[in-house]
């Protein structure tokens, strides 16, 4: 078995993270860009994961900033501008964190939903079967019954308006991993005068749910996990689990397709305990 070669992990990470400061974003153009070259993203670096984000993209491999006035924060700008521009999808997914996916790959994660027909029946289903929390059940009746809003009145419309802070933005949460909601715009309510407007999925992207259906579940775990090793180059069976949420079954599986494949080679790390997946050049 080949030892991983640190020095060029290390450089071809520096390329699709974009770590070198004279490539880092500079408009929203380019951000879309970066987005669809990888398929995903998250938005801020996410402590633990190792996956591009659109900050270190723009602002450098630093902590997200506290500063309001940071330069890093154009992001947020980006980010808010385009929620209604269908020019990308964006929503709470990997891990329950800001991700932002290509309009080409989100049929790949749509398929690994819990979505299988009618948006008014899939999720009743969900709840009779005890995998839907009743704050999550209210909040999407909510917006299935009254169409998009802002938090403020989805928060009224739902009845939780006197529920925990944490019940309400977990329901909002859970909703958005199963890509059964996601943001769709910005609304000036609320104590600090900004607010997310909320949506079904299959009521802002049509056409999702049937580009998803013709996309077996091993086909989309094959695809997505080719685009995460594109980015990242080499990890370990646990990274890919703590990142997609796959069992160590399930996820075993998808990486030894692609090891039969010859994309990806078993591999150890020269630091590290314990067996590593890299990409075939990168040994």
């Amino acid at each position: 078995m080949t030892q991983l070669n640190l020095k060029k992990l290390q450089a071809f990470r520096a390329r699709t993270f974009y770590l070198s400061p004279g490539k880092r974003l500079s408009s929203p153009v380019q951000a879309l860009k970066f987005v669809n070259e990888r398929g995903f993203s998250y938005f801020w670096p996410i402590k633990g994961i190792d996956l591009p984000s659109l900050w270190v993209a723009v602002a450098g491999d630093r902590p997200v900033a506290d500063a309001h006035d940071d330069p890093g924060h154009i992001t947020w700008r980006w980010k808010d501008e385009a929620l209604d521009k269908k020019i990308w999808y964006y929503g709470k997914i990997l891990r329950g964190k800001a991700t932002m996916i290509s309009l080409e790959i989100a049929p790949y994660f749509y398929a690994l939903s819990e979505n299988y027909g009618s948006p008014e029946e899939d999720y009743l289903i969900a709840y009779q079967e005890g995998r839907l929390p009743q704050s999550a059940k209210q909040v999407y009746e909510a917006l299935l019954d009254k169409g998009a809003m802002h938090t403020i009145d989805l928060r009224r419309e739902s009845k939780l308006a006197n529920a925990k802070d944490s019940e309400f933005n977990k329901a909002l949460e859970y909703l958005q991993k199963d890509f059964k909601i996601l943001p769709v715009g910005v609304a000036q309510a609320g104590s600090w005068n900004y607010s997310h407007i909320y949506e079904i999925t299959t009521r802002h992207f049509a056409d999702l749910s049937e580009k998803a259906r013709r996309i077996t579940e091993s086909q989309a775990r094959t695809k997505l996990l080719e685009l995460y090793f594109n980015m990242v180059g080499a990890a370990q069976l646990r990274d890919v689990t703590k990142l997609f949420g796959w069992s160590n079954e399930i996820a075993n599986r998808a990486v030894n397709k692609l090891v039969d494949q010859s994309l990806l080679v078993k591999t150890t790390h020269p630091k590290q305990v314990g067996e590593w997946v890299a990409l075939s050049k990168m040994k």
